[in-house]
């Protein structure tokens, strides 16, 4: 995708600012590649997950690779205290100002149908992609108004639009995750804050769908059988930066992105060469 322009209002402090932003899922998959591209891009990135560990590698990383200035923070996106040491975190790197929270932190769990369907997953599904979208945004909306240019980006996905057999319950979550978008897009009409829902389709990480099917590698591995192109997490990285480096005035409300191979959720073309 090329480089979004650039926009003349781009930081609300003064013109050697960088923009910044928060990243929560920060430890592997798109939040990992987001968090890396937005520092590749200039932005000041607090990079933000559990797992303290991974957070050290990506931190290791941006600075081996110069991709910018990048911290982290362990957090935990389903716990209320967890979330006050973000905020607390955003006002000392920050001084309160806040450009963007994008919100990546979720996952599935199980294929059960819903006649045998787990309530634990389900429940702990709606905890990491609904809630913890809310605490993270609830928290961090103060901050983002004092900025003067505030986004906040939700990384839903297309089980938000299409029902499947077997993904109710992170059809349901990640619908549910939708319907905060577009509430808060409407409730923060007027304000300088864009609400952007960014929605991909097949993406291969190193985790998803590993986590999802309990850790059976091979399960996993069946998932892309014959697909030649899925998109990677680096794909969803590119477009989330043209969202939010865009011109200030231009909303890209939702953006759904698919690899070639799938022409929607149930039609994926495999082993035809693409």
């Amino acid at each position: 995708m090329p480089s979004a322009p650039t926009d003349p209002r781009r930081t609300a402090a003064s013109p050697g600012d960088p923009l910044s932003a928060v990243v929560t899922g920060a430890s592997s998959g798109i939040g990992r590649a987001t968090a890396l591209r937005l520092a590749a891009d200039g932005w000041h990135v607090l990079a933000v997950a559990r797992r303290a560990d991974r957070l050290a590698g990506l931190r290791e990383e941006a600075e081996s690779t110069g991709a910018g200035r990048l911290e982290t923070l362990a957090v935990d996106v389903t716990e209320d205290l967890s979330v006050v040491t973000l905020v607390q975190k955003v006002e000392e790197a920050f001084e309160g100002r806040l450009n963007a929270v994008v919100n990546v932190a979720g996952g599935a769990l199980g294929t059960d149908t819903i006649e045998d369907a787990d309530v634990e997953q389900w429940r702990t599904m709606y905890e990491t992609n609904v809630l913890g979208t809310l605490r993270v945004t609830r928290a961090l909306l103060p901050h983002l108004r004092a900025s003067g240019r505030g986004d906040v980006l939700v990384l839903s996905s297309t089980a938000a639009q299409t029902a499947y057999e077997g993904g109710a319950g992170y059809n349901a979550a990640k619908s549910g995750e939708h319907m905060l978008a577009a509430a808060l897009r409407l409730e923060l009409n007027g304000e300088p804050i864009r609400v952007i829902e960014i929605a991909p389709g097949m993406v291969r990480t190193e985790e998803f769908s590993l986590v999802r099917l309990g850790g059976d590698r091979e399960a996993a591995d069946r998932v892309y059988d014959g697909v030649e192109n899925p998109l990677t997490a680096e794909d969803c990285a590119d477009v989330i930066s043209y969202a939010l480096n865009a011109p200030h005035h231009v909303n890209l409300d939702l953006v759904v992105l698919r690899p070639l191979a799938q022409a929607a959720q149930h039609k994926v073309a495999r082993g035809r060469g693409l």
